[in-house]
């Protein structure tokens, strides 16, 4: 590289795009700190909002014992609020502009996130944000925290596509309205264990992404073995740091961690495009249940089964059953989604051609990038 701005340049580009294999060792382990600045933001913004509760109801823990009382409400509002502030809060801290403010942020968002629970004199959530900490740090630092925010950046940039997907999907929606509307469903989800459940559904997951990525390799596969590109992608990295670099006659090979990444990029992103359009369908049915499920209608399909449910450990005002059935059902969406995937033609062109058309261009820069590395930092 000409410098090393550039390199640096050249080193914030793969990771933007979720490619940190393409990067040496020393490149992937540079402003580690700075780099972890959005997950450790949104663990400081679930701390924050931990407290909230806490002041609210006294506990971090929400139970609610039938018709919740104002201060409940405002607790639950909190705890719907957290995830999409601390996804907010990582969002807006990425978009700092030098590297120390980046490192400050993270510095001050690791004491908030650690600070907070030993405040609260609750030992188990120091231990687990003391382990999210170093977790976010060590999936940053290996690379795999690039390719989680690479896959979410492009999936939310596809959010109208994902509408299409979801007209797509409308036949097995309209379908498993019958499910909705059986009897032994809903006695089935007042019966079992949310263990058991979590079981059948990653069960049924991992057989529709299995079939996903098996098919992905198929497409992808020519552009693995050549990685290289056409002069079309080559205009394309006008105004990149590798623009004025020249291209190898010969290609080198991409390595084993290489493949591995650059398979897992694309499956990530696929997988969670169709995951999106479950978990849209599972939100409808809830909708649904809280409008047409009277006190009557629960006790009669779940045989007298409660009428409070629990995440993550907190009871919630919304029926078990219901959310087991949401759960159930959002994984059929998901199997049908991935075979529509699978074999649809209409879907390749939309969704899996445009991937495979930009990892050509990824391979393209990762080629000009490897040839210019100095041996000192060579993989």
């Amino acid at each position: 590289m000409p410098s090393s701005a550039d390199r640096g340049a050249a080193e914030s580009w793969f990771l933007a795009r979720g490619l940190p294999a393409v990067l040496t060792h020393r490149a992937r382990l540079r402003k580690v700190v700075s780099r972890t600045v959005p997950a450790l933001a949104g663990l400081g913004t679930i701390s924050v909002c931990l407290l909230i509760i806490y002041l609210l109801t006294g506990s971090t823990d929400v139970e609610v014992d039938g018709l919740p009382t104002t201060v409940e409400w405002f607790a639950l509002t909190v705890l719907a609020l957290a995830l999409p502030l601390a996804f907010l809060a990582g969002w807006l801290a990425a978009r700092m502009t030098t590297p120390r403010a980046r490192a400050t942020a993270s510095i001050l968002f690791t004491i908030v996130a650690l600070v907070i629970p030993v405040l609260l004199h609750d030992v188990g959530d120091v231990v687990v944000m003391a382990v999210a900490v170093v977790l976010a740090l060590l999936l940053t630092a290996s690379g795999l925290g690039s390719v989680l925010g690479w896959a979410g950046r492009l999936t939310l940039s596809q959010l109208a596509a994902v509408g299409d997907l979801l007209v797509g999907a409308l036949p097995v929606v309209l379908l498993t309205v019958l499910v909705f509307f059986n009897s032994p469903v809903w006695a089935m989800a007042s019966t079992i264990s949310r263990e058991r459940l979590w079981l059948a559904v990653a069960f049924l997951v991992a057989i529709a992404a299995t079939f996903v990525v098996s098919r992905l390799l198929n497409q992808a596969k020519p552009t693995l073995e050549s990685a290289t590109a056409s002069a079309r992608h080559a205009e394309r990295l006008e105004g990149t740091p590798f623009e004025h670099l020249p291209d190898l006659a010969e290609p080198e090979r991409l390595t084993r961690l290489e493949r591995s990444n650059v398979v897992f990029v694309l499956a990530a992103t696929q997988i969670a495009q169709i995951l999106m359009v479950a978990v849209v369908t599972g939100i409808i049915f809830v909708l649904l249940g809280l409008i047409v499920l009277s006190p009557e209608l629960l006790a009669q399909w779940t045989r007298n089964g409660p009428s409070d449910g629990t995440v993550l450990g907190m009871t919630i005002p919304v029926p078990q059953a219901l959310i087991h059935v949401t759960m159930f059902l959002a994984a059929l969406t998901f199997m049908y989604v991935s075979a529509r995937a699978v074999v649809d033609a209409e879907y390749r062109e939309r969704f899996l051609d445009p991937l495979i058309d930009d990892l050509k261009l990824t391979l393209l820069a990762r080629n000009r990038y490897r040839a210019h590395v100095s041996a000192d930092e060579g993989p």
